[in-house]
């Protein structure tokens, strides 16, 4: 290729120049010019673009233990695979000539506006994955005004975490402890460092068999990653009798006593909702029942999940479970979706069966352990990018237009 040829393609000509000028700003097209303009130099991606080479990578670089802490289901990991295995036994039924030139991903969530379907979903003790954690996330997720979903269970203090996003929407997802004023506490500490709703997690209240875990002998808490919002939090430091960081032993005891309440029900429901006026939104819920049970007792929406099928061995997949919730809930509030996203075609998947908007877990977290915060916006780019694109080559301008009307199952 000689100069003269170089330069033009670098400054857009040919079939860059045509694809800018008729999309000029479709985050499909530019990432995908973004590629093949550094190819053109020999530069291929620096991190690989199938989820699943990620994950393969992450494996290398990644202790066993950690990589099986976030790889690993419950059980023989069941669930795990039918969270795919049912995105991917649904079809797309593509329409054409629609005039798609001029597209929207945005999307209303709690009378916000959010600039794609996308959010961050909650995981856990991120530092057994890379040394930034929580924060290498949020990074990522602020270049791109993504928003984030930041676990109880973070390597990094939820006050830091919301310093590190800026002005990026942030939700906090509680882990509901036995300790109804430390629960007030990590309530009130959400709403002070500026965070939007409350996900309050409710397919945790006990650990699954994971047998993963069990075989490396490995639980992050019991050593004291994933701590930081307890070790950091004035309620948990005075039901001790030294500090954390005199004897770090006690403190991650006094957290396993406390950390979960097998024994709550619906109607405790209603004393979270009294703690604040932030929205409430219930995670876990895969049945319709649980869905009018959650709105009725104080949840202001829902998020369909099986926890990426690390709770229960055997559950139903996620998106199965999306079509009945979103059908109980109807207009009291947004049903949410997480459970197996790795691509652009299963976030329009959940959207066309009444998702408001789609939760990813698994792909962000192999891309900061292989990259830190490039590697995580290298996946939330991509997966960005592949939603525009097939929402358009579907026939769609704008995701509410979205419907089971596109999809074959």
């Amino acid at each position: 290729m000689n100069l003269k040829t170089l330069r033009f393609l670098l400054k857009g000509g040919g079939i860059f120049r045509a694809q800018e000028s008729s999309v000029a700003q479709s985050p499909g097209i530019q990432r995908q010019l973004e590629i093949y303009r550094k190819g053109v130099l020999g530069l291929g991606p620096r991190f690989p673009m199938a989820v699943e080479d990620l994950e393969r990578n992450a494996q290398r670089v990644l202790k066993r233990e950690a990589f099986d802490y976030v790889a690993g289901g419950a059980g023989g990991g069941a669930t795990v695979r039918a969270n795919r295995n049912a995105l991917e036994t649904m079809y797309i039924v593509p329409r054409h000539m629609r005039g798609i030139a001029d597209r929207s991903m945005g999307v209303h969530v709690f009378d916000k506006h959010y600039p794609t379907p996308l959010l961050i979903a909650p995981v856990g003790v991120l530092g057994i994955v890379h040394k930034s954690g929580e924060l290498g996330v949020a990074r990522a997720a602020a270049s791109l005004g993504i928003p984030m979903v930041l676990s109880t269970a973070s390597s990094h203090t939820l006050e830091v975490v919301a310093n590190t996003l800026g002005k990026t929407p942030r939700w906090f997802q509680l882990y509901w402890p036995k300790d109804r004023e430390l629960t007030a506490s990590l309530v009130m500490r959400a709403e002070k460092a500026g965070y939007e709703a409350i996900v309050v997690t409710l397919d945790t209240f006990l650990f699954a068999w994971r047998e993963r875990d069990l075989q490396n002998a490995y639980l992050p808490f019991l050593v004291g990653d994933g701590l930081a919002n307890y070790f950091n939090d004035p309620v948990f430091r005075e039901s001790l009798k030294h500090s954390p960081e005199e004897r770090p032993l006690e403190a991650v005891r006094h957290f396993a006593r406390i950390f979960s309440n097998p024994a709550l029900t619906w109607p405790d429901l209603k004393a979270l909702r009294k703690l604040t006026k932030l929205p409430i939104v219930a995670k876990g819920i895969l049945h319709s029942n649980d869905a009018r049970q959650a709105m009725r007792h104080g949840a202001d929406g829902v998020i369909v999940s099986n926890h990426g099928g690390r709770q229960v061995d055997g559950a139903i997949a996620s998106i199965d479970a999306l079509p009945a919730v979103v059908k109980a809930v109807g207009t009291r509030g947004p049903v949410l979706f997480d459970g197996g996203i790795r691509r652009g075609a299963d976030v329009f998947k959940a959207l066309a069966l009444g998702a408001k908007a789609v939760l990813v877990g698994r792909p962000y977290v192999w891309g900061l352990a292989v990259g830190g915060e490039a590697g995580v916006r290298h996946v939330l780019q991509n997966l960005v990018a592949d939603f525009d694109l097939t929402m358009g080559l579907s026939g769609y301008r704008h995701v509410g237009e979205i419907d089971r009307r596109a999809l074959r199952s």
